[in-house]
């Protein structure tokens, strides 16, 4: 490496994804939010956003992106990386949304979750709620609920999302199951 490219009085920074917040107002409602870059919603279920060369926590095991747009920076070994482009938009299909929920519960009996979008609001939050409903951990309500108060009152603003979630989405005996999800692999 050429010595003129490396400062040599740099220090050692480490930059910790816990302690980090993304700020901003969103898109749908206008709604201020302070948010961690991720947040712990449910036992093996994380929640969050991203920034391009954030380095992903060392506890994740499985990471879920919805937003391949900007990537983590993966410095340790995980079981799984799915990457999905999903547009927090009102057109925003629901097709695949069990399908990745029950990716999602598979991937929670092995180890820590991560599944984000770019900021944590409302495309991963519309996953996580779908898996917790899935997994038989709560209703569609409570899911937003819990969402909200794990995460940010600003979590599924976007009225489709939260919609779809609570009146439209199919009942779970009549969705994809984990086994389903799992044979995918």
């Amino acid at each position: 490496m050429n010595d003129d490219l490396a400062d040599p009085t740099a220090i050692d920074i480490k930059v910790d994804p816990m302690r980090q917040h993304l700020i901003g107002i969103t898109a749908h409602g206008h709604l201020p939010f302070d948010v961690p870059v991720v947040s712990e919603i449910a036992t093996n279920l994380w929640q969050g956003g991203c920034r391009d060369g954030l380095v992903l926590p060392k506890f994740v095991s499985h990471l879920v992106s919805l937003y391949p747009w900007e990537q983590y920076d993966i410095r340790h070994s995980i079981d799984s990386e799915m990457y999905v482009r999903m547009y927090d938009s009102a057109e925003q299909g629901f097709e695949q949304v069990d399908v990745l929920a029950a990716w999602v519960n598979v991937c929670r009996e092995t180890g820590p979750v991560l599944v984000h979008c770019q900021v944590g609001l409302n495309r991963s939050s519309l996953v996580a709620a779908r898996a917790m409903v899935l997994a038989g951990e709560a209703d569609p309500a409570g899911a937003v609920a819990l969402l909200r108060a794990r995460r940010s009152p600003a979590c599924l603003c976007n009225p489709a999302f939260e919609t779809w979630l609570l009146h439209d989405a199919p009942p779970p005996g009549a969705a994809v199951s984990a086994s389903d999800a799992g044979d995918a692999e």
